[in-house]
């Protein structure tokens, strides 16, 4: 195991009626500009709850924060924070409208030349607006990390810095009980693939780090299904929205090596073609399996073992076994797992590539040995 430093700081109030604990977890004396997505927290409950907690705030509200938020959308709120003097930021919503909340955080105060640079030259980030957020959607575990990714037209980037943690995250999983079919089966896969991206590398004899890791992917296996026959489980929902995150909150990737090519190789996939983020990593994930299982191959055997409970064969034979029963649970999440099944061609292919190249993907992976030409051969292995 590798030495590491680790702390998370975001207080979390977990459970249904707990969006009221908001009241006192925001100073009375902040003014706070309350962001979120297209609306749907006004049909679901949610709004209604926000505004009786901040009945003795000063408040206003931002709306409009797409899936894979909009740099210029985001730029919006930034100048309004300006013009207004908001000093505290709360997120309702789900990972998108997180990750836009961070980069507004951000962005406020930033000296440099463009806050796009936050993103595009990991621009340097003196200080930002402190926030709390209320996730409706469990998936991107950004309730209690420090990364954000953002969009602008079809770039998708990332950042990460500690002071865009939120101070608090309220997780009542009665607020996902309206998600769609299609909402609800991206987050499970989205957290499933965070953990493996994190686990499926080689061995560093982090023990705790994997059974964590092990304990996550193995709840989602057994709860993720159970919504696509009853969306109304909230048993079910409990979980899912506890595991997400714990997925991502930092601490099953201490001290152990982390992967991200399936994120970074999927991205292409959402900012060319609008692939459901989800989505594009149920695509790539198998694929990378195929394309790295040498050098997974130890990861992968544990995982096949200890998740499927796949032990008999050879270990080529019970690989292939472990990415095809990989492959069954992302369609069980009804996700795809090809490019022909979301109609992307060889044509699409040399787009996508195009656009790693120029994004400077071209040493992905634990080892950084998926260069242009292996990540070329992952999407023509997952066509």
């Amino acid at each position: 195991m590798n030495n590491f430093s680790y702390q998370n700081t975001t207080e979390i109030h977990f459970g249904q009626g707990q969006i009221a604990a908001i009241a006192n977890s925001i100073p009375k004396d902040k003014k706070i500009l309350v962001t979120y997505g297209g609306g749907s927290i006004k049909g679901n409950g949610v709004y209604d709850q926000v505004v009786a907690a901040l009945s003795e705030h000063n408040w206003d509200e931002f709306s409009g924060i797409e899936p894979n938020p909009q740099y210029d959308t985001l730029m919006k709120a930034v100048e309004r924070i300006r013009a207004e003097g908001f000093d505290y930021l709360l997120a309702v919503g789900g990972g998108s409208v997180v990750d836009g909340t961070k980069f507004i955080a951000a962005a406020v105060s930033y000296q440099g030349e463009e806050e796009w640079d936050i993103l595009a030259k990991q621009g340097k980030i003196e200080s930002a607006l402190p926030l709390g957020c209320i996730m409706t959607l469990p998936a991107t575990g950004s309730e209690t990390n420090i990364g954000a990714v953002v969009t602008r037209g079809k770039e998708k980037l990332a950042f990460m810095h500690p002071s865009v943690r939120p101070q608090f995250a309220v997780l009542d999983p009665q607020t996902t009980l309206s998600l769609s079919e299609r909402q609800t089966s991206n987050g499970v896969v989205d957290a499933f693939i965070h953990v493996m991206e994190q686990y499926l590398t080689y061995p560093a004899n982090a023990k705790i780090q994997d059974r964590f890791a092990e304990g996550i992917l193995l709840t989602l296996v057994e709860e993720g299904p159970k919504l696509m026959t009853d969306l109304q489980d909230i048993e079910a929902r409990t979980n899912v929205m506890w595991a997400a995150t714990q997925a991502l909150s930092g601490l099953i990737g201490v001290g152990v090596p982390q992967d991200w090519a399936t994120h970074m190789i999927g991205h292409e996939l959402t900012g060319n073609f609008g692939v459901d983020h989800g989505r594009s990593l149920t695509i790539i994930l198998p694929a990378i399996m195929q394309v790295c299982r040498a050098e997974k191959k130890a990861k992968l055997l544990q995982y096949g073992e200890r998740v499927w409970n796949i032990t008999e064969g050879s270990d080529d034979a019970r690989i292939d076994a472990i990415i095809t029963r990989t492959k069954q649970f992302f369609i069980d999440m009804n996700t795809p797992v090809s490019l022909s099944e979301i109609d992307l061609t060889q044509a699409d292919i040399d787009t996508a590539m195009a656009s790693l190249e120029a994004h400077g993907m071209t040493k992905l992976g634990e080892n950084g040995s998926i260069d242009l030409e292996r990540s070329r051969q992952i999407y023509q292995t997952a066509l």
